[in-house]
């Protein structure tokens, strides 16, 4: 186990330049944007513009502050993000871009290399159950609370501070005082 401080994360400019992102992990570590297996970060997208593109890679979005975007580009239309709102995968080689129709917005950005890994993000109020397939997870605080991991003492998390644990499979987490995103690592066989 171990804790990511907020005040520890790298900024960092956009692959394409139109913003910076603030990366919270990334393997294998000390990876850049083109050859990294998985990456954990978050971005305020504060106007309309394309996405990066990532050949190759995975993306899913959730929004974490803010009164949500639109992304376009993607199969079906349209697709609206609001925060309390699901995350939502899709390809990050996908040619998407996003409009703001309520002001900037903070995203969880969370990319998978195609072949390597796949992940599953939700956000827990209380407690949730590990995948028994999941080798690292991530528990990222939306709120201040107190995390708690199998039988370990609770770890307090300010916003924005992240756990990760390793050998993660079944594990059960407990979240009390708050709210938090539970980013899941899963091998992609």
């Amino acid at each position: 186990m171990q804790i990511l401080r907020a005040a520890a994360h790298r900024t960092m400019p956009w692959k394409n330049g139109g913003g910076s992102t603030t990366e919270i992990a990334v393997a294998p570590d000390g990876a850049g944007l083109d050859d990294f297996d998985w990456r954990i970060s978050m971005a305020v997208v504060a106007a309309d513009g394309p996405f990066s593109a990532f050949p190759g890679v995975d993306r899913t979005l959730a929004v974490l502050q803010g009164n949500g975007l639109v992304l376009h580009g993607l199969p079906g239309g349209p697709v609206r993000l609001e925060r309390g709102a699901a995350p939502f995968a899709f390809p990050a080689d996908a040619a998407v871009s996003a409009t703001l129709p309520d002001g900037p917005i903070t995203d969880l950005n969370v990319m998978t290399r195609r072949g390597r890994f796949r992940s599953r993000v939700r956000r827990i109020a209380g407690s949730a159950t590990l995948d028994a397939g999941t080798a690292i997870a991530f528990v990222l605080a939306d709120t201040p609370c107190r995390a708690a991991v199998d039988v370990t003492a609770p770890l307090d998390l300010a916003r924005h501070d992240a756990l990760r644990l390793d050998r993660a499979a079944g594990l059960p987490v407990t979240i009390a005082g708050g709210s938090a995103w539970l980013i899941e690592l899963l091998p992609d066989q």
